[in-house]
Order: structure tokens, then sequence, then C-alpha cells
């Protein structure tokens, strides 16, 4: 029985090492593209996260507002004070004190803009956890000059008017900071 024996003969001497520059070349480009990916993915995840936080500041705004337009409808606090003095008005029978500044100087800056605006008052505690959170607000009375109906020329012109301004977070809370504000008209009550 007769053996035959095949030599192989590489005929690719300029080759060698090209092998290993293609595969490192494209290991580094998928490195890349996997950083990028993981990059943006954690970029998602924090705009999320500072979206849930905006909205959870929003919602305890929100309900802070309207707690303190049911209060002002119920007790239509009036105020006689200059324009740069805040008071608590407290009603008996009524919990919780609603903070009331007299009417604004139009020349002065706005309080909600002013940093030396010092009476800003804390509304309850609304939501549970980590979720919880503790509104600061004032109310500004505009006066009682304004018409009940705009849209009737005969409506009394005896309606109470109230700027609403609340705000919840930033600072040291790591949420996002909101404010809001409303203005809120009520009959007097007689």
């Amino acid at each position: 029985m007769t053996t035959t024996l095949f030599l192989l003969k590489s005929h690719g001497q300029g080759q060698r090492g090209a092998a290993l520059i293609v595969s490192l070349i494209l290991l580094v480009v998928m490195t890349m593209l996997g950083l990028i990916a993981i990059r943006g993915v954690t970029q998602q995840e924090r705009m999320a996260g500072n979206s849930q936080s905006r909205n959870v500041s929003f919602q305890a705004n929100e309900k802070a507002l309207r707690d303190i337009e049911t209060k002002i409808e119920a007790t239509a606090p009036r105020l006689t004070q200059a324009a740069g003095v805040c008071n608590l008005i407290v009603t008996a029978g009524v919990p919780n004190q609603v903070m009331v500044c007299g009417a604004p100087n139009t020349v002065d800056t706005p309080r909600w803009r002013d940093s030396a605006f010092g009476n800003w008052e804390p509304w309850l505690e609304i939501g549970t956890g980590s979720l919880r959170l503790t509104p600061d607000y004032f109310v500004e009375y505009l006066g009682n000059a304004f018409s009940c109906n705009p849209n009737d020329a005969a409506a009394p012109t005896n309606c109470l008017r109230y700027r609403i301004t609340v705000r919840s977070g930033g600072g040291n809370s790591g949420r996002a900071r909101v404010m809001l504000q409303s203005v809120y008209q009520t009959t007097p009550v007689i």
C-alpha cells in the first residue's frame, strides 16, 4: 500500500497578521457601538426619572392649589394691610390657616421671583413614601373691585380676587422644581 502525502504551501507570506488587525478593528468598533448604546439607555432612564419627578411635583402643587382655592372659597379673607405685609388668616372652625399677603406693588419684583421674600408657608404633606412632598405657597389678595361676571355689564363689581402661588421640589429635595399659579375669584361672604 502506498501513502501519498500532500504538502500545503502557503502563498500568503504578505498577509501575516492581517486577520489580527481586522479583528481588532472590528472589536474596537463593536465596543464603541456598545458604549454608545449604553449611554443612550442611561440618558433615557435619567430623562424618564426627571419626567416622573416633575410630574409628581406638578400633581402635588395642583392638589395644594385646589385645596387652597376651596379654603378661600369657604373663608373669603379680606386684607386691609399694606402691600408688603403677609399674615396667616385664622378662621374659627376651619383647619389649616392660609397665608395671605396684601396686594402686590406693581413696581416691585414679583414675590415668587424675589429671593428675599420669606413668607412661603408650607402646605399639607401630600403623597406617601418616596413620593411625599410638602408644597410651599402664599396667597396675594388682589382686591375686591372686580366684576363678578366680565361678560355681563350689569354684574356686581364686588368680587374678591386672589393670586395663589405654589411651589415644590428643587433645592436638596432631589426633585424637579415646579411652580404653579392661579388667579381665583370669589364672591364676598356676607
